[in-house]
């Protein structure tokens, strides 16, 4: 369900611990390539503007944004970027 609502938010224990394990996978970044709470770039206010956390073992990785939506006409992530080429690089890492 997309609603513009969610976010990411923890407990500061648990985010230490996401922190340290290397979970912490996406952020939202500026364009300095800087984790920011600007509305601009991190439109839901996600903690330490967290996009995407992986799972400890790192086999499963949940995010924020709507990878399904890389057509034109349909919802949009963020204005003019279709296809933030997520997946494209993850199966190139296994393959290689």
């Amino acid at each position: 369900i997309s609603h513009g609502e969610g976010r990411f938010v923890c407990e500061p224990v648990l985010l230490e611990t996401l922190i340290a394990n290397g979970q912490v996978a996406t952020q939202y970044v500026d364009q300095n390539c800087l984790a920011s709470m600007d509305i601009a770039v991190n439109p839901n206010g996600s903690i330490l503007a967290i996009e995407g956390i992986t799972s400890a073992d790192g086999r499963v990785f949940g995010r924020m944004a709507h990878a399904e939506r890389t057509q034109p006409n349909l919802y949009k992530n963020t204005p003019f970027v279709y296809d933030d080429r997520m997946f494209r690089g993850a199966v190139d890492y296994f393959v290689k």
